[in-house]
């Protein structure tokens, strides 16, 4: 996938990473958009301090870059608490838990990104942890071994994940709050490049800004990426401050079109168009037409172009709408029937 494309955090450099860390908001005020998900943690946030207890579990689920993390860091802030960060991958002892889960205050948070690729060892510990805050560990082993309780202050487990469909059930039961993060509109993505644009002291007409937020895939954090790369390009190829032209010119320079697709969008676009007459044609099939791999075009590049109306899914296959012949200057019905 096109880098500059990519809304999971895997490719920042260090210098990005910080760049985006101090680009996130602060408060549920300088959030922008989601706003169902964002009154109800108000109230149960505001509830939680007025009552001095710990938030529930709280899960968040949708697709990278959208805000998960950010909301976590939020929350902890308008809890006037701690934040422990870890992802799922990482924690494979139950000793690396309970290190965690010991060393955490009254009422801290305990934020677990990629929470769905815990292990069944971890998922089991975390159970007593959240339901009774109370682990169990083995001191030892062999006839000495021997097991201890250990009692947890009340703390709040965050979760983060991108693929809640592989939550077991009794994990995703233990959460008492669950909220799911849509796509942004372009209105919302302009408003946050603006406000970008301000933390990094750069100028940024609005027109620009509607160019970036438009090739953002309604995703904040591919927004805030294109606009250090074009901001990259107005310093080194223009006068520093960002305007329509040069704003056009750098995400052309990036391969991102104005839909915000990059060129697989557009080879599974058109491979569907000109190899299976428009569709509908199985996954595995479309999948070897194009040379990448079944799972990531359904998780990475499938969930946007269907979002954006580009393709549909039907019972015998995935089918390319009006809308991906317009997009690519084709006509439905203009491929040939056969290769002779």
């Amino acid at each position: 996938m096109n880098e500059h494309l990519d809304a999971s955090n895997k490719n920042l450099n260090p210098e990005d990473f910080d760049v985006e860390r101090k680009l996130r908001p602060l408060s549920f005020d300088d959030f922008a958009g989601q706003e169902q998900v964002i009154e109800n943690l108000r109230v149960f946030v505001e509830a939680a301090n007025l009552r001095g207890e710990a938030l529930a579990h709280t899960l968040f689920h949708g697709p990278p870059g959208l805000g998960k993390t950010t909301l976590a860091h939020i929350i902890a802030n308008e809890l006037d608490t701690n934040i422990r960060v870890t992802s799922g991958p990482v924690l494979d002892k139950p000793g690396d838990l309970a290190g965690l889960l010991t060393n955490l205050g009254e009422r801290d948070v305990l934020f677990i990104d990629e929470i769905h690729r815990l292990s069944p060892v971890i998922e089991e510990y975390l159970y007593s942890a959240m339901e009774d805050y109370k682990i169990d560990i083995m001191i030892e082993s062999g006839p000495n071994a021997r097991s201890v309780q250990i009692n947890l202050e009340p703390f709040t487990l965050i979760g983060a994940t991108t693929r809640s469909g592989l939550l077991t059930a009794p994990m995703r039961a233990r959460f008492g709050i669950s909220s799911r993060l849509h796509y942004y509109n372009t209105e919302l993505l302009t408003h946050i490049v603006q406000r970008s644009s301000g933390i990094l002291d750069v100028s940024n007409t609005i027109e620009a800004a509607i160019e970036i937020a438009g090739r953002s895939r309604g995703t904040p954090r591919i927004a805030n990426a294109l606009l250090r790369r074009v901001r990259d390009f107005a310093q080194i190829k223009g006068d520093g401050n960002i305007d329509i032209k040069i704003a056009r010119y750098a995400l052309n320079a990036l391969n991102v079109d104005k839909h915000g697709l990059d060129e697989m969008d557009n080879k599974i676009l058109s491979t569907i168009i000109d190899k299976f007459k428009g569709g509908p044609v199985g996954i595995s099939t479309l999948s070897t037409a194009v040379g990448e791999n079944a799972e990531t075009i359904e998780e990475v590049y499938e969930p946007f172009l269907i979002q954006e109306g580009f393709i549909m899914r039907t019972p015998r296959g995935r089918e390319v709408t009006e809308l991906a012949y317009k997009h690519l200057g084709k006509t439905p019905g203009s491929t040939q029937d056969t290769l002779f």
